[in-house]
């Protein structure tokens, strides 16, 4: 059996195609490649020029899509591209008898339960129990959540929309980041999304930039200001404040990062509150894992565990940064695995 599976993101798409064995729970990857999802209209065209790269397409009859967004009615909008990829269009398009949809943070929760322990960073060694909740978040375009209860000797995995839950801010700078992006976008409701995830590092660099709380340096200044003119559009404005902070060259860079690790150490302890994972929280997404050196610093576990009355419940709760980029793939291939006759 041949299988197409995918991780289609608001920025990068994943494509790779799988041969399943006879015994449906092993796999052999015969081909993969990734594309940036915007360069294309929709999802079917990278679909096409993927499967024109591999003799053996003619094969395939089944397919399992990982997507940046809600899946209702075998239909999704993409939160953060203007794609709606639906799995009955899909089928007819691309010839494939069968196509599932499957939101990203489902499928990164599938994944986490087949990581190696050379794909993750133990960030909180905690105190594991055996058959309790796991939760999964991950900042990278927008972000995701998701969680997975045991069930009989399984789990049942749930996607979530999480990361369109309120920001709530915690102090003076915070609220101040609040009442800019109310500015900035003309709307009261501030998702959390807007602040940790990679928009959200772009738009704490311009709130401090705004804010005057630093001179910006000229090189990553100029950079960021032909990023929002659309002079340089193939700049990833999140990256560059990351790799100024890394270097710690640049003030506005170092305190974005900082701001952004603790808002993201927060919302992840506001996720943990509510799902209890004594199995583990995983941390996805692409902002962690190239960030390694950044989210291992003392602002993402203080603020994980400052929760007043709670916080020793959350010194327990294992924290893992997933070091793969190839989560959400590995995941729809278990999902198929799992599901597919």
């Amino acid at each position: 059996m041949l299988l197409l599976t995918g991780d289609i993101g608001g920025t990068k798409t994943i494509l790779r195609l799988v041969k399943v064995g006879a015994d449906r729970k092993s796999f052999e990857t015969i081909i993969e490649n990734k594309y940036l999802s915007g360069d294309f209209p929709d999802l079917v065209p990278i679909v096409q020029q993927f499967l024109s790269a591999s003799p053996q397409t003619n094969n395939i009859t089944s397919a399992c899509f990982a997507i940046a967004g809600p899946v209702v009615n075998k239909t999704s909008n993409l939160t953060n591209l203007d794609w709606q990829v639906d799995s009955n269009r899909l089928e007819a398009e691309l010839n494939i008898s069968h196509v599932s949809l499957i939101n990203d943070f489902a499928a990164n929760s599938y994944g986490v339960l087949g990581l190696e322990s050379s794909e993750i960073y133990t960030l909180q060694a905690g105190k594991k129990i055996d058959n309790a909740p796991i939760a999964v978040i991950g900042a990278g375009t927008g972000l995701g959540q998701g969680f997975l209860i045991p069930q009989d000797d399984k789990y049942q995995v749930f996607a979530s929309e999480g990361g369109h839950t309120d920001f709530a801010p915690r102090n003076d700078l915070e609220i101040q980041l609040l009442q800019y992006l109310q500015t900035k976008i003309s709307s009261d409701h501030i998702s959390v999304e807007r602040v940790v995830s990679g928009q959200g590092i772009v738009s704490i660099y311009q709130f401090l930039r705004d804010s005057n709380f630093s001179n910006e340096s000229s090189i990553i200044g100029q950079k960021i200001s032909n990023w929002e003119k659309k002079i340089e559009t193939n700049i990833d404005p999140a990256a560059v404040i990351a790799q100024g902070a890394i270097e710690q060259n640049d003030s506005i860079c170092t305190k974005t990062m900082s701001l952004f690790m603790e808002l993201y150490g927060a919302e992840t302890g506001n996720l943990a509150l509510k799902i209890l994972p004594y199995g583990g929280i995983y941390i996805a997404g692409g902002v962690a894992a190239k960030n390694l050196s950044l989210i291992k610093k003392k602002e993402f576990i203080n603020n994980f565990i400052q929760k007043g009355r709670m916080t020793k419940l959350l010194q327990d709760i294992p924290i893992h940064v997933v070091l793969t980029p190839e989560l959400g793939v590995k995941g729809s291939i278990l999902y198929a695995l799992r599901n597919y006759n």
